[in-house]
């Protein structure tokens, strides 16, 4: 009798050790199932932030490349307009003249046709007749229908008409907290012996790219450590200072 009763109270202890170990199993696959939810929710969330990351970087750029592009076409009207036919690398010089600069516009109308071109016309000279104004000499070129009229308007309505434009915060590097844009402007000597008038204007990532955290500041690093192997700038910029002058393009273009 005593032999029955340990046998059924062993029976009964490995019952409960069962289901202890039931339990036990139960809890840890809990545990690794929640920790497995929130390994995932980490690994997402660190793509999608290298993705947001990645977004934020490209709309900086479009900003700047856009303020770079504006800084292009004041510089070139500028040069227009230079009696020494240069660039301007000065920004309070280069700001008045966007505010205050005027552009000419050629109005056009009608053209030289065959016959009047063998007659020994050319737009230069079928325009100082049409100036001087002598009615015979008009209708001996039948130039009765030929215009060419220069009238000048205004630089900021006729460049960056339509465009969200603070002439004074042009010069600033925007997200840079103020860090401005280097202007350079000097005259080059090409491969073939020439003398061009050259500009640079660049925006250096450290600017654009400022607080944007651990992430910004790494690919501050990759990107400079980069351009110093390639032998680039390490940032946007439009034009070429140095030798392989790029008629003012963007190097991203």
């Amino acid at each position: 009798m005593l032999f029955v009763r340990f046998f059924f109270l062993t029976l009964r202890c490995e019952n409960i050790k069962i289901n202890r170990n039931k339990d036990m199993k139960k809890l840890i696959n809990a545990v690794l199932a929640v920790c497995a939810i929130l390994l995932g929710v980490i690994c997402w969330r660190s793509i999608q932030d290298d993705i947001n990351f990645d977004k934020d970087v490209a709309y900086r750029e479009s900003i700047v490349k856009a303020r770079l592009l504006q800084i292009k076409d004041a510089e070139e009207a500028y040069k227009q307009q230079n009696f020494e036919s240069a660039y301007c690398a000065d920004w309070d010089v280069l700001t008045e003249f966007v505010k205050h600069g005027q552009l000419p516009i050629v109005i056009k109308e009608g053209v030289l046709s065959d016959e009047q071109m063998e007659m020994g016309l050319t737009e230069a000279s079928a325009s100082a007749i049409i100036n001087g104004g002598d009615a015979k000499e008009i209708a001996k070129y039948k130039l009765e229908g030929f215009r060419r009229d220069t009238i000048w308007v205004s630089l900021m309505d006729s460049l960056y008409k339509g465009q969200d434009l603070n002439v004074d915060s042009m010069r600033y590097i925007p997200f840079s907290e103020g860090d401005t844009f280097e202007i350079v402007a000097c005259p080059n000597t090409t491969k073939s012996g020439a003398i061009i008038q050259v500009m640079e204007c660049n925006a250096h990532i450290s600017s654009y790219l400022k607080g944007m955290g651990k992430l910004g500041n790494r690919m501050i690093k990759n990107k400079v450590i980069e351009s110093e192997e390639m032998g680039s700038y390490p940032g946007l910029k439009i034009g070429e200072a140095g030798n392989g002058w790029n008629n003012n393009a963007g190097n991203w273009e």
